[in-house]
């Protein structure tokens, strides 16, 4: 495909990834769990880690697009595009799980994807060792947002605990294939500097 090809291919991808119901091929973790009591605080309370959840693999699927347009490598693009396609169970395992709790997913959706778009492309420019730095980065920084997640379910909602912990699982394997295609260990000011939008993020998807 021609360069205006591939952007009216990765147009459509948005849409379907902001507007559209997405679909898993792997079974959804935590589906043989039985759906526990909670009270109502505690389903708002989960539903509303999901939706942070679910903004993230917005994000991530924004990112990889992003990464992948300006990735100069054959291999890597390719790398990101089944990396991407993971986080596409992700986003659909997170969606089923909001719904079952009565929650809703973040009103700020298009413009989570927006912002990744533009910082995925940027990232890409500045060569491919970084775009994979880049990228490592990110999932280790996702890992532990997961981490702390896992810490704050309530501790009988094995559903959405089994959900949680297969993403991390994934996360992982994505920062090691980063790693081993040659990512860059970022500076620390960029790494701050994207904690703290993680940060701003995650605030913000937990009410919007």
């Amino acid at each position: 495909m021609n360069w205006s090809d591939r952007l009216i291919v990765e147009f459509d991808k948005g849409l379907r990834t902001v507007f559209s119901e997405a679909r898993s091929v792997r079974p959804v973790p935590g589906a043989q769990q039985p759906e526990v009591e909670q009270s109502p605080e505690q389903r708002r309370h989960t539903a509303a880690l999901m939706r942070i959840n679910h903004v993230g693999e917005i994000c991530a699927q924004a990112l990889y697009q992003g990464q992948a347009l300006t990735s100069r490598s054959p291999e890597i693009r390719a790398s990101l595009e089944e990396a991407a396609h993971e986080e596409t169970e992700h986003l659909a395992w997170t969606e089923q799980r909001i719904r079952e709790l009565g929650g809703r997913k973040s009103l700020l959706n298009p413009l989570w994807y927006a912002g990744a778009l533009g910082i995925g492309i940027l990232a890409g420019k500045f060569g491919d060792k970084w775009n994979l730095g880049f990228l490592a980065e990110t999932e280790r920084q996702v890992e532990a947002h997961l981490d702390s997640h896992l810490e704050k379910l309530p501790a009988q909602d094995r559903r959405s605990w089994e959900i949680l912990e297969q993403m991390k699982v994934d996360e992982v394997k994505h920062a090691e294939t980063a790693v081993r295609l040659g990512g860059a260990p970022l500076p620390e000011p960029v790494k701050r500097l994207m904690r703290l939008s993680a940060k701003v993020m995650t605030r913000t998807a937990y009410r919007i």
